[in-house]
């Protein structure tokens, strides 16, 4: 079904390398590169979350709080460069799939907490490139599932930034534009850029700041989500397009989990909400302005509500679970099952191998849910995401602002790949869609 796990030529890997670099928050992250027999070598910048599920794949820290407040990762690197490479070198591999299911069998654990996430996706990311460009493949095209028309993806532009990722009073973590009727990915990726230049001219005059949060959206002080919606329809239109579900859409990630309250309660704009409460104000939120879909909208261990979300907004939005799937094929089948939202978010680093990222958007696939692929607020100029959400068809990717060079590394990926293939439908794919 997956290039990954098909039969290809044998390859040996011959050398594994990893060092430590900043990503763009200033915290450590990995760097790993590795090569083949042949000369072919690929790299990987393995991202990393600030808001991040509990089940996700854990990120191996160095713990000394001598150095970068104990957020290091050079135990990570010697242990790519150590046993991990140990593991890979000196025999033939035939897959993506086999490598990837080396490094799972020498963690041996659920959360890859011995060897952390951050070393196997790192290394998973970089064979997949090595073995792309062996076979004289682009990244993408290798990538693709057999059974997938690739598509370029409809961008989600992080416009104005709350919750952990920035520092204004917002409790709702990303407010984005969604240019779904734009003709192309050129078109869809300037409406954002103008869009994102009407909405610094608005709001500086109007007096707000206009400092960005960590992925690049605009941190003002406003405190309730209507206010910054109003801001949004009123840049869409006076950038001259139209704010419409079909046309610039809007989308909304609250990241629920981080401002629920240990009594169960969400707190919202200085209000406490119930789990049914939230949901009538998304309802009305999105009966007001043109909201298309809403991520992680309710805490990851607030079951109940998850599903009565479901049954409430499910037909008329997109419901996006991140914390409560964390991109691992399991959960997201437990949360289908449990009749919890109608899309998943798209993470490699969150179960940390590529076979396990692609075995994810499978089962979503097979579930007729949505996916929508998606950076991390640390990010490098890894442009990894880019080329996974055109060869999973999924229609869909978020890479923050159209603004600062980690974010928009991927999405001018994205316009390299549709100048050199126009041949490659844009927009968003049917749920199921193959």
């Amino acid at each position: 079904m997956y290039p990954s796990g098909g039969v290809v030529c044998a390859f040996h890997i011959i050398d594994l390398g990893a060092m430590q670099i900043l990503d763009s928050r200033g915290r450590p992250t990995l760097s790993v590169t590795l090569t083949l027999a042949g000369g072919a070598t690929g790299w990987a910048g393995v991202p990393s979350g600030l808001s991040t599920g509990t089940k996700e794949a854990v990120e191996l820290r160095d713990g000394d709080m001598s150095r970068y407040g104990g957020a290091g990762v050079s135990r990570a690197a010697a242990l790519v460069t150590g046993s991990i490479f140990h593991r890979l070198k000196g025999r033939p591999w035939h897959s993506l799939a086999d490598v990837d299911q080396a490094l799972i069998e020498l963690d041996g654990t659920a959360a890859k907490s011995r060897l952390g996430g951050n070393a196997t996706v790192g290394v998973s990311m970089a064979t997949a490139r090595a073995v792309a460009a062996s076979q004289g493949q682009q990244l993408w095209e290798f990538l693709s599932p057999y059974t997938v028309r690739p598509r370029l993806p409809v961008p989600h532009f992080n416009l104005v930034s709350g919750g952990m990722l920035a520092s204004n009073q917002l409790d709702f973590q990303e407010f984005m534009i969604a240019p779904i009727g734009a003709p192309s990915m050129a078109e869809a990726v300037r409406a954002g850029a103008e869009i994102y230049a009407v909405l610094r001219r608005n709001l500086a005059a109007a007096g707000r700041p206009t400092g960005q949060g960590d992925d690049g959206g605009f941190a003002p002080d406003f405190t309730h989500p209507r206010e910054v919606l109003a801001a949004l329809v009123e840049a869409i239109d006076d950038a001259g397009y139209t704010p419409a579900r079909d046309q610039v859409a809007i989308a909304l990630d609250p990241a629920a989990s981080r401002f629920r309250r240990a009594d169960g309660a969400y707190q919202v704009a200085g209000e406490r909400l119930s789990s049914l409460e939230l949901i009538e104000l998304y309802a009305e939120l999105a009966a007001d302005y043109p909201i298309w879909s809403i991520e992680d909208g309710l805490a990851e261990d607030d079951t109940g509500g998850w599903r009565q979300l479901t049954d409430r907004l499910g037909e008329r939005l997109q419901l996006v679970g991140d914390d409560v799937f964390v991109t691992n094929p399991a959960i997201i089948e437990q949360g289908i099952t449990a009749g919890i939202a109608n899309a998943a978010l798209i993470k490699v680093d969150q179960v940390g191998t590529v076979t396990e990222t692609l075995q994810a958007m499978e089962v979503c696939r097979k579930h007729e849910y949505a996916r929508m692929v998606s950076h991390r607020s640390g990010e490098t100029v890894d442009d990894f995401i880019a080329e996974l959400a055109v060869a999973g068809g999924c229609g869909q990717v978020k890479s923050g602002a159209p603004a600062r060079g980690e974010r928009v590394i991927k999405y001018n990926r994205l316009l390299h790949i549709a100048s050199q293939r126009p041949d490659l439908p844009y927009g968003l794919a049917e749920p199921g869609g193959r």
